[in-house]
């Protein structure tokens, strides 16, 4: 089979197309033949080896898993014994970021982390979900009418599919990317957009209710500044001494009723069920920047990592 493969650590540069031989399901596995795979951040830090949890998950010297790709559509084309209640050919998808290998054209992965898609979602839809749409949920959770929230790194899957959800609750939605996406982020109707190279949103003087933080780089100190009294703030990722000075400083600022933390997804089956469940309906719809073939993987890591994507790559192998 093709599979996109990385050897060591480093830059989209060290990818290589190879030809693998096809995987055999271990019990309590599926193999899928892969229609589709969403490109996420997450598939930048495990290509990079940075922040430096990638390595404590993916191999401390050379990673363990040699193919990337986590947010995968595919048919079910062999059961692992023990699996039950799953059939073959059956359209599955879910977030397999601890075992990855999507990016190929065949993968094995948990049975107990697939979900049937619905005939509602197409197979790229349903790739952009998982992950992506997890984040979104489970970082607007909780919001209001009138709600001040302020996204950082909006302008890709989770911010904006976050920022649909915080609309559609009411909130006032406050959006920061780059100067390429403003424009663009103002369209998907905010209420308003900083470009982060312009403006540092912690500096401003304004305060929020709610912060979603897609890559942290901020102490709690200057965090703490744009948080309104009773304010909450959420990391969802960002370098290994950012996030523990944002989980142990946070405390510091509980007396004045600040909550600073990371945001703590419960990635798995039920989540995912939920998040395509709000796309048959309406309520979440991923921004499909472009659908991309597998000799592409290498370029549209490099474009995840620097920020350049306007919402979800897919790769159909």
């Amino acid at each position: 089979m093709r599979a996109v493969v990385q050897d060591v650590y480093g830059g989209p540069e060290r990818l290589r197309i190879a030809d693998l031989p096809v995987p055999e399901p271990v019990p309590g596995q599926i193999r899928l033949k892969v229609s589709a795979c969403a490109v996420n951040l997450s598939d930048w830090e495990y290509l990079t080896g940075n922040p430096f949890y990638a390595r404590m998950v993916g191999g401390l010297f050379r990673p363990k898993q040699p193919v990337l790709g986590s947010d995968i559509v595919g048919l079910v084309d062999a059961l692992g014994e023990g699996v039950t209640g799953i059939g073959l050919g059956q359209r599955v998808t879910g977030d397999f970021v601890m075992t990855r290998g999507g990016f190929a054209e065949y993968v094995c992965v948990p049975a107990d982390h697939a979900v049937t898609v619905p005939e509602a979602l197409s197979d790229v839809i349903a790739a952009s979900l998982p992950q992506a749409g997890g984040i979104a949920v489970a970082g607007t959770e909780g919001l209001n009418a009138g709600t001040r929230l302020l996204i950082n790194g909006a302008g890709g899957g989770s911010g904006t599919m976050a920022l649909q959800l915080a609309k559609a609750a009411g909130a006032h939605v406050t959006v920061v990317d780059n100067a390429g996406k403003v424009a663009w982020l103002k369209a998907l109707g905010v209420d308003a957009a900083m470009d982060y190279g312009e403006a540092d949103f912690a500096g401003t003087g304004a305060c929020w209710d709610r912060i979603l933080d897609m890559v942290a780089t901020r102490g709690p100190g200057r965090i703490a500044r744009a948080l309104a009294p009773g304010g909450r703030y959420r990391a969802v990722g960002g370098e290994v001494g950012v996030l523990l000075s944002l989980v142990f400083g946070g405390f510091a600022y509980r007396l004045a009723g600040k909550s600073i933390g990371m945001l703590m997804v419960p990635s798995g089956r039920a989540l995912t069920e939920r998040v395509l469940r709000m796309a048959v309906e309406g309520r979440i719809a991923p921004h499909l920047e472009a659908v991309l073939p597998l000799d592409a993987v290498p370029e549209a890591l490099r474009r995840t990592g620097q920020g350049e994507v306007r919402g979800k790559l897919v790769i159909c192998p």
